[in-house]
């Protein structure tokens, strides 16, 4: 019970510490076309993010996957970018229109899960249960992910519902900072061709 607490606690950091800022602005980049009363939409969205990310961590532990770190680096603030380029293209928010987000949110979660691969396999001693630390591991990041979508809901609510924004600015606003920052991200991590 003590590892569960302790992978969930990693898992939880893994989502709601500074660092992880490149998870923030995918689940901003994600979550920005829904609104409050879409909580089903979005709760579905970060499952099935988790469920990508969960199964490149455990192909990764076993040692199945392996993907050269400074790539998959890269990969990730690309696919904030190409998330968010994906909300200035959709003519409305309903949600049957919204389908392609959660293949977006599974298949981008595959690569984020590769983010963290190195540091967990060396974390998990082969004498442990992999399984359940893994399983503890990803009860936190999605109880993380809950939290910071929780709360871009929230701001969404009173700026768009009850302040009155319109949705459209409030989903491109949300884009265009996910993707300036993002953006920056991938030029800064950019792997060398001949490394």
């Amino acid at each position: 019970m003590q590892d569960l607490r302790f992978y969930f606690k990693i898992g939880w950091e893994h989502i709601i510490a500074w660092e992880a800022k490149d998870h923030w602005l995918f689940i901003l980049a994600l979550t920005a076309i829904y609104l409050i009363e879409n909580w089903k939409q979005v709760l579905i969205l970060v499952t099935a993010f988790t469920i990508g990310h969960s199964l490149t961590l455990a192909l990764s532990v076993f040692d199945i996957v392996r993907v050269n770190s400074d790539w998959v680096e890269f990969l990730i603030p690309c696919t904030i970018v190409a998330t968010a380029l994906f909300n200035f293209f959709q003519k409305d928010f309903k949600p049957r229109s919204l389908r392609l987000n959660y293949f977006l949110a599974l298949f981008f979660g595959l690569i984020h899960g590769l983010g963290f691969a190195n540091a967990i396999r060396f974390m998990m001693a082969k004498g442990d249960s992999i399984g359940w630390n893994l399983f503890g591991f990803n009860i936190g990041l999605e109880a993380g992910q809950i939290v910071v979508v929780t709360f871009i809901l929230i701001i969404s609510y009173l700026l768009v519902n009850l302040a009155g924004l319109k949705r459209k600015w409030w989903v491109w606003a949300l884009s265009l900072v996910a993707i300036i920052i993002a953006f920056k991200m991938a030029w800064e991590r950019f792997p060398a061709l001949l490394s």
